[in-house]
C-alpha cells in the first residue's frame, strides 16, 4: 500500500509509457482474445455437461467436439463457396 501511495505522490506514473492502442482493452486484438477465452470456457462447460450429466466418456466428448469442428468447417466452407462463387 505504501509503495502505491509513493508511486502516486512522487508522480512516478508520469515516467511510464502508455499502452499501445493494439493492446488497449477495447482494441480488436484484445476483443478477439476475450472472445477466444469465452469460447474456451463454453467448450469446457460443454465437456463437463457431456461427461458429468450425460455420462458420456471423455473420449466420446472429444469425438463430439471433433465432429462439431469438422461439420462447422464444412458449413463455413460451403457458405464461403456460395457467397464468392468459387
Amino acid at each position: 500500500k505504501a509503495a502505491f501511495i509513493n508511486f502516486i505522490s512522487d508522480e512516478e506514473w508520469k515516467s511510464i509509457e502508455p499502452v499501445s492502442s493494439w493492446f488497449g482493452p477495447s482494441s480488436f486484438l484484445m476483443s478477439s482474445m476475450s472472445a477466444l477465452f469465452k469460447l474456451s470456457m463454453w467448450i469446457r462447460h460443454g465437456h463437463g455437461y457431456l461427461t458429468e450429466n450425460l455420462g458420456i466418456p471423455v473420449w466420446g466428448s472429444y469425438a463430439v467436439f471433433g465432429l462439431a469442428t469438422l461439420f462447422l468447417g464444412m458449413v463455413l466452407g460451403l457458405v464461403s463457396d456460395v457467397l464468392w462463387g468459387l
